[in-house]
């Protein structure tokens, strides 16, 4: 364990220190800067109410804007957004509810020069919460902690009566106290404006006093403009839809063009600034994949100015030796706030036993997938995390302990007692793998018989069957990875072969990225079993969100329809802690992860770092600053390749906190 924590610091501190530069050639006055990301792009560029795939998320970040919260990155905390709102006064009622006023800039304006008002906020709250939009296979239940949000997705009301625009620069939300308290509580206010004249021509939001609602734009139009047929057309349709070709954003850059695989952008002209009041310089924008095996050649060569989330072992040796020396390239390197993982289709009757998850973790031998594909730049994840989140660096100490001088809080000896030691790794240093394990696991629990009905014998037989629902159901398994990932060859050696010695058939089939993607969220179904995927988390870590319910009550994990009423109690209790209460949260989260993996709803993989390789005359470009380069973009320029290596420090970093929220009774 020792030396694994030495290992850990090591990755970190490479992560987090490494920026390198060179060369003395004078660059040209740049206007495009094209970058490439081994993500294919998804082409939801509306919101994440269909998925949330990590380059789609990109673009969400260069043509959306103006949210009324902003992350601060180095402080940790969510805080209102200071170019969009000009006054901010949070308050406490007599039943506990948190009621926020919020007053907004005069001069917020769209990409067409439209402007922004209280209402554009107060309609894209009714749009996600719409019944309308849920028909369409949309998740609509991301806002229910807004008092009367409940009642307006169910029908029983027609207004949301937690959200009120009192003018066009100001509104009030109101927090249900049931939902509260909250760990990320001003993180709830995170809403951005949505244009109705694009989404729902021919309505507008009301408010007579009581909350707000969408109301046809003609009163005397007596049937209702608002149907899921209009957002079936302005939104879903593949050629003009806004999910596919936003047209009037609110961000730094406009979408131009979109041909299925690369996107293209311009500079919004009307664009204010992000929270720091930063404006994009470089005028164009190119977005497309780029392929593991060629992109640091591409890069080389001039078609690629950043490759970003660089993240197989031989590209990053490639992009490290391209770096190095006298030449007119940069890289940083920074720990992925996320991790790849083995999800579980929900159509897969299998899966959704306990004992086959845990057997097929028993013969995932992560150390070598991990090593195979990600060389020294990754570890091993046992849990649902990834090695760049603050709460991994607190739990194994690799961030110091916030440990207050006046005494209050936790001591340094209470935060060493919070670790993951006791959660289930499925493997050692000494036996990575164990189809021993995984074999007695499924014969402890029926899966003891073979395709004949007969005892199993793993001597004469191949597959383990168990009868489920009266059927003779045998463990012949398929896992769908995506086209071009190279996972697929360490996946039929390190897991489908342990899992032949325990019985299990598993097939493995490359797929579109699309058509996975869909499965994970349950909006299509491959018929495969078993999904390989990746995902980068949210700056909001609130897992109770993945949870959907049964007719019975019982929380089921995500599209894969796991049940676990215990996990979703723990996600509960995690989110409502306290702001600022980060021991607290600390504790929950470990409590979490230990039951997350004794139930597995899906097996980690491994968790890594992304390195960013770039041209030199990208000046100010620190991924570490930001999310996402989309909003680390606003702060790059191109200019002069500098003379001389540039050494990035590690930045401050805080532990989320209370933010800017101040109640008062």
């Amino acid at each position: 364990m020792k030396m694994r924590k030495i290992w850990l610091s090591a990755l970190l501190m490479l992560a987090l220190g490494v920026q390198a530069a060179a060369g003395e050639a004078g660059a040209d006055a740049y206007e495009e800067l094209t970058v490439g990301n081994t993500t294919h792009l998804n082409g939801d560029f509306f919101t994440d109410l269909w998925g949330n795939a990590t380059s789609d998320l990109d673009v969400r970040k260069l043509i959306h804007g103006y949210n009324l919260v902003s992350w601060n990155f180095s402080e940790g905390i969510f805080q209102t957004n200071p170019t969009v709102v000009s006054g901010f006064v949070a308050t406490k009622n007599a039943a506990g509810d948190h009621i926020y006023q919020i007053a907004l800039y005069d001069d917020l304006y769209y990409s067409d020069g439209s402007r922004i008002t209280a209402w554009d906020y107060a309609f894209s709250i009714l749009l996600q919460l719409s019944p309308q939009l849920g028909e369409l296979g949309a998740d609509t239940s991301r806002a229910e902690y807004i008092q009367g949000a409940d009642a307006f997705m169910e029908g029983s009301a027609q207004v949301v009566s937690g959200v009120r625009v009192l003018s066009d620069t100001e509104m009030t939300v109101t927090v249900d106290a049931a939902y509260l308290p909250y760990f990320y509580e001003l993180g709830l206010l995170n809403f951005q404006p949505w244009p109705i004249g694009e989404i729902a021509p021919g309505t507008v939001v009301k408010d007579d006093g009581d909350g707000i609602y969408i109301a046809n734009a003609d009163p005397q139009q007596s049937e209702p403009v608002f149907t899921a047929e209009l957002l079936e057309k302005t939104i879903l349709d593949p050629e003009t839809g806004y999910r596919y070709c936003p047209k009037v954003t609110s961000g730094p850059y406009v979408l131009t063009d979109f041909d299925g695989e690369t996107a293209s952008f311009a500079i919004n002209p009307y664009f204010k600034g992000d929270s720091d009041g930063e404006t994009p310089t470089i005028e164009k924008l190119v977005y497309t994949h780029a392929d593991n095996a060629t992109m640091i050649d591409a890069l080389a060569d001039g078609t690629f100015d950043l490759l970003n989330k660089v993240s197989a072992k031989d590209a990053i040796d490639a992009g490290i030796a391209l770096t190095g020396g006298d030449t007119d390239f940069s890289m940083s390197g920074y720990p992925r706030n996320g991790m790849s993982f083995i999800a579980f289709a929900g159509s897969s009757a299998s899966v959704k036993d306990a004992p086959v998850r845990q057997a097929i973790a028993w013969c995932l031998d992560r150390k070598a997938v991990t090593e195979g594909y990600e060389g020294n730049y990754g570890l091993e994840a046992q849990g649902y995390y990834g090695i760049g989140q603050w709460m991994f660096g607190l739990v194994n100490g690799t961030i110091p302990y916030p440990v207050s001088e006046d005494g209050e809080g936790a001591t340094e000896e209470e935060w060493k007692a919070v670790n993951l030691q006791g959660i289930t790794t499925y493997s050692s240093e000494e036996v990575p793998s164990d189809p021993q394990m995984a074999a007695q696991v499924l014969e402890e629990n029926g899966w003891s018989l073979n395709e004949q009905g007969q005892p199993f014998d793993p001597a004469a037989d191949s597959v383990r069957c168990k009868e489920i629902d009266g059927t003779l159901t045998p463990l012949r398994l398929e896992l769908a990875y995506p086209e071009g990932n190279a996972a697929g060859e360490l996946l039929e050696e390190y897991l489908a072969a342990p899992l032949a010695q325990a019985g299990v058939e598993l097939t493995l089939t490359q797929m579109p990225f699309s058509e996975i993607l869909g499965d994970f969220y349950g909006s299509a179904d491959t018929g495969a079993d078993l999904l390989y995927l990746a995902t980068n988390f949210d700056e909001i870590f609130d897992p109770s969100e993945r949870f959907t319910f049964d007719e019975d009550g019982h929380a089921l994990w995500g599209a894969s329809g796991i049940a676990d009423d215990e996990l979703y109690a723990l996600a509960r209790d995690m989110r409502r802690t306290e702001p600022g209460d980060v021991y607290s949260y600390c504790r929950k989260w470990v409590a979490f992860q230990e039951r997350f993996t004794q139930t597995l709803p899906l097996i980690p993989v491994y968790s890594n770092v992304y390195f960013d390789f770039y041209t030199s005359a990208l000046q100010n470009y620190d991924p570490m600053r930001q999310v996402s380069w989309a909003q680390e973009i606003l702060y790059s320029y191109f200019g002069d390749v500098p003379t001389q290596a540039v050494n990035v420090e590690e930045p401050e970093s805080g532990e989320p906190g209370e933010g800017e929220i101040i109640l008062d009774d």
